[in-house]
């Protein structure tokens, strides 16, 4: 009886192959399958043009690179068995499947007290239930309680084949080549000590390099001021459809999205309550764009405002500075007062300020060590002339203005 072998031809990486009748029955299941609905880089489409890559093809890129982290492994006779292989894949594969509409751009503002992750794990946890067990240990993997350290620290850490498939996928499709990194090194150049990841000193400077391209794709492609302002202009959106939603008016929404713009939801309420799932798993891009095209001619001046000024590309200008830009807000404010008589109650969704960030390297997070020559582990910070250092691991964070655009405004 010949196996089932599924070939997928994927742009970054070529032919993927996933022998596993495991991996074969998640990939088809409708949840995971309504990652295809959801774009990986949210609203960055608006700046480059290309990015309209979706959640599923970068779950299976870093399912993908599971597979060939684990072959490395095993070639230096650090041997998971095929069960904990499978798991591991697995969990690479769903580590995402608990995304919303739009990834990351509204993960606090349609479902506001739920993270992503907790989203994943329930889902997990129903497919698991469907499956009869199948991903019992992928779970465990997922949520770090299994034996094997190393497997969980490959799926989620400061270097894990998740960042190594965005970091290669996103530079990809948004043509931005600082952000491609030599991921084949890097899986070559891990080992395991007591149980933990780490990379073999040779393979330091494509470590290095690895991080250097995350810190120069947070900056020109994911905190990019007009991805920033376009992120920050659909979350307005979504707040002022829900505060409309909240006073009792009545709005267009297919029925999935009207579930939640109805609700204020914590993680406790989706345990309590399968029916809060069900709905959120029918959620995707589709729900929300098509919901905005038809709020542009809602009564509501706000709502109707924000929904063309995204529809038609009339973006927030985006300003970003280490200084205070208080000053600079009470200024956009009091020309759109007098030019478009906007209330001062909604000053709010035409100028506003706030703060982003971005740790490159986190040293109060999972460090990423090496083992030397001499079989001495270090910390990437600790290696002579390392270009990870204390400079480089700081968090950098810039204020941030966005406000609208309108004629004589």
């Amino acid at each position: 009886m010949s196996i089932k072998v599924k070939i997928i031809n994927d742009p970054v990486y070529g032919f993927i192959r996933f022998p596993e009748p495991q991996l074969i029955r998640v990939i088809d299941h409708p949840l995971f399958q309504r990652l295809r609905n959801i774009k990986q880089m949210g609203l960055a489409q608006l700046v480059y043009p290309g990015a309209v890559h979706t959640r599923l093809a970068h779950s299976l890129g870093a399912c993908h690179l599971m597979g060939k982290a684990l072959d490395e492994l095993k070639a230096k006779d650090i041997s998971p068995d095929k069960d904990e292989c499978i798991a591991a894949r697995l969990a690479a594969l769903l580590h995402d499947i608990g995304h919303g509409p739009f990834s990351h751009s509204l993960e606090h503002s349609l479902v506001g007290g739920v993270s992503h992750e907790a989203l994943s794990r329930l889902i997990m946890q129903r497919m698991n239930t469907e499956f009869g067990g199948l991903l019992d240990k992928a779970i465990q993997v997922f949520d770090h309680s299994y034996s094997r350290k190393y497997l969980h620290q490959l799926v989620s850490s400061q270097l894990d084949v998740d960042r190594m498939d965005y970091l290669n996928r996103d530079s990809f499709y948004t043509g931005v080549s600082e952000g491609v990194i030599g991921y084949d090194r890097i899986l070559q150049m891990l080992t395991v000590r007591d149980n933990e990841l780490m990379v073999e000193e040779k393979g330091v400077y494509s470590v290095e390099k690895f991080i250097i391209a995350r810190r120069l794709m947070y900056w020109q492609v994911y905190l990019h001021k007009t991805v920033l302002g376009a992120e920050m202009l659909l979350i307005n959106i979504l707040k002022r459809a829900k505060e409309l939603a909240r006073d009792g008016h009545k709005l267009f929404a297919t029925p999935s999205l009207n579930y939640f713009l109805y609700r204020n939801l914590t993680e406790a309420d989706f345990n309590d309550n399968a029916e809060h799932l069900d709905n959120f798993c029918q959620l995707d891009d589709s729900d929300v764009m098509v919901s905005i095209k038809v709020w542009q001619s809602h009564e509501d001046k706000i709502l109707s405002t924000l929904c063309k000024m995204l529809v038609l590309r009339k973006l927030y200008k985006v300003l970003l500075s280490s200084q205070s830009l208080a000053s600079i807000l009470e200024e956009k404010r009091d020309r759109l007062r007098k030019t478009m008589g906007i209330d001062d109650e909604y000053l709010q969704y035409f100028a506003f300020t706030g703060v982003t960030s971005n740790s490159t390297y986190n040293i109060d997070d999972e460090l990423i060590k090496i083992e030397t020559k001499n079989g001495t582990i270090k910390n990437i910070t600790e290696i002579d002339d390392s270009l990870v250092n204390q400079t480089l691991a700081r968090a950098v964070h810039k204020n941030y203005i966005c406000y609208a655009q309108f004629p004589d405004a």
